[in-house]
């Protein structure tokens, strides 16, 4: 979806359409950018961002609190929408979806028809747009998807895939940060064609690991097929900053965030858990997962945002240490009613 908290916002408000509109919360507080409309984006404006800063670069701007109630209708209006053309649905978020349509129920063989059908159907019932990426990997599809934004609809033909590749800067391949993006830089490798004639050794020799799949996916290689039934064991959010952080009250309030997002998306699926995972990444590449596992399942955002906090300051290198990457999420998860909450509360 573009733009899709503000989006949503925009539509049920007429009065702000082709205005900037920010979602995030009040530019006098320490909230951060959700998301942001187009006409926000022109003044540099981006998710994450303080929504102070958010204020300096746009004064007109219209500041908006997030309604995930609001937003989480409209997702399952679209949702729904995706099931009607086939059952291989794989949601990501409340406003991206990977779908198969290698068999659809309309007996489709051309999938850019297909995809436009699908574009044409979400605006009729949610008169919201939405970008496609159509691909024969899933990869390729997400890269697709974000290039003709909004109402985008970019096709990657299986015979086209390395010319596709050829020029794409490496930054595009989902995964790849600023850090990497730099490290890449630093290798003069620029685009995913210049990672063609690079060894895998020497990728992982810079990158560890992520070396290998880096290594595949500037060919175009990509095994993973849409899971719908796929039973998550922990529901989470994170993000990468576009630079290393170190101000400890930035990353505060980014998981003020984070622990909004997650909290309304249990609530959503109707799930709990006892245990929350804080994920860091330092500049260097370095990852740690920090837990807790509580006697009785958070009861609110705050709780879970107050426990984030301490494992950030107890368990971490926050503040003396560059972090590129802040996620958060709650594992073990199980259906409300599964749990018994004990009477008494805890003590500390």
């Amino acid at each position: 979806m573009d733009a899709f908290f503000a989006a949503v916002e925009q539509r049920d408000e007429p009065e702000l359409k082709g205005k900037p509109v920010i979602v995030g919360g009040n530019p006098n507080s320490r909230s951060v950018v959700s998301t942001c409309s187009y006409e926000a984006r022109k003044f540099g404006i981006h998710s994450g961002m303080p929504t102070s800063q958010a204020k300096r670069l746009c004064p007109q701007g219209i500041f908006l609190t997030p309604d995930f109630e609001k937003y989480s209708a409209a997702s399952k209006s679209i949702m729904a929408i995706f099931h009607t053309y086939t059952p291989l649905v794989e949601q990501v978020s409340l406003d991206e979806a990977y779908l198969d349509v290698t068999e659809n129920k309309l007996k489709l063989e051309d999938p850019v028809k297909l995809a436009a059908l699908i574009k044409q159907h979400i605006f009729a019932v949610t008169k919201l747009t939405a970008s496609a990426g159509v691909a024969p990997a899933m990869f390729l599809a997400k890269i697709a998807s974000d290039m003709q934004k909004p109402d985008g609809l970019t096709v990657v033909y299986p015979d086209k895939v390395l010319e596709f590749l050829k020029d794409l800067p490496v930054r595009k391949i989902p995964g790849v940060g600023p850090r990497t993006e730099e490290i890449l830089h630093g290798m003069t490798l620029n685009t995913c064609g210049d990672i063609w004639g690079v060894k895998p050794k020497d990728l992982t020799a810079k990158l560890g690991k992520w070396g290998i799949e880096l290594f595949h996916k500037a060919r175009g290689e990509d095994s993973r097929e849409v899971n719908p039934h796929y039973e998550r064991t922990q529901l989470s959010a994170e993000e990468t900053f576009p630079k290393d952080v170190t101000d400890t009250p930035w990353l505060k309030r980014k998981l003020a965030q984070l622990a909004e997002h997650v909290f309304y998306d249990l609530e959503q699926e109707e799930k709990t858990g006892r245990t929350v995972v804080l994920k860091v990444k330092y500049h260097d590449f370095e990852q740690i997962t920090r837990s807790r596992t509580l006697a009785a399942p958070p009861q609110d955002w705050h709780a879970l945002h107050e426990i984030a906090c301490d494992l950030l300051k107890r368990k971490t290198l926050a503040g003396r240490k560059p972090i590129r990457l802040l996620g958060l999420g709650i594992s073990g998860l199980r259906s409300r009613g599964e749990i018994p909450v004990p009477a008494q509360g805890e003590l500390f």
